[in-house]
């Protein structure tokens, strides 16, 4: 048993070395890769997330610029219907006007046709008491003319 505690001690003895230079190769790594390789991961996690943040930034100005835009959109659709909107009511109104004029000048001609008319029938009425009047004063000298002195009237009525 002692020999093999000799040789479990030779063996220690042996690996101290060892331990020792995975020991340096561990304080090697640890400061020749792993600090600059975490270092340059929180580094890049820090840009990207600083990235994502300012695209996050961009995409709600870019939401707040096209909200603006439609806003204005929106707003100069509103304003080009009250335009047409009120360019339709004034030509309605011109037009209301144009019919009104139209129907006041139809009238118009409308009563001066009836007055026209009036005037004719009145004139037709006078020519007709003028002319029955002649009739009845033609008969009754007619008629009254002595039998014997009678002559044919001529022809249209006229002597």
């Amino acid at each position: 048993m002692e020999q093999t505690l000799k040789q479990v001690g030779e063996l220690l003895l042996g690996a101290v070395p060892t331990v020792v230079l995975l020991l340096l190769l561990y304080v090697a790594y640890h400061y020749l890769v792993y600090k600059p390789l975490t270092a340059t991961l929180a580094e890049r996690r820090k840009r990207t997330e600083g990235a994502i943040e300012r695209a996050r930034a961009d995409v709600a100005a870019a939401e707040a610029k096209t909200a603006e835009y439609e806003a204005r959109l929106r707003e100069a659709r509103m304003a080009i219907f009250k335009q047409q909107e009120a360019r339709r009511k004034q030509a309605q109104e011109a037009r209301m006007a144009a019919v009104a004029v139209a129907r006041a000048k139809a009238e118009q001609q409308v009563e001066q046709a009836r007055a026209a008319l009036q005037q004719d029938v009145m004139a037709a009425k006078q020519n007709l008491q003028s002319e029955a009047e002649r009739l009845a004063n033609e008969i009754i000298r007619i008629i009254l003319q002595p039998a014997g002195t009678s002559q044919a009237p001529a022809v249209g009525g006229h002597q």
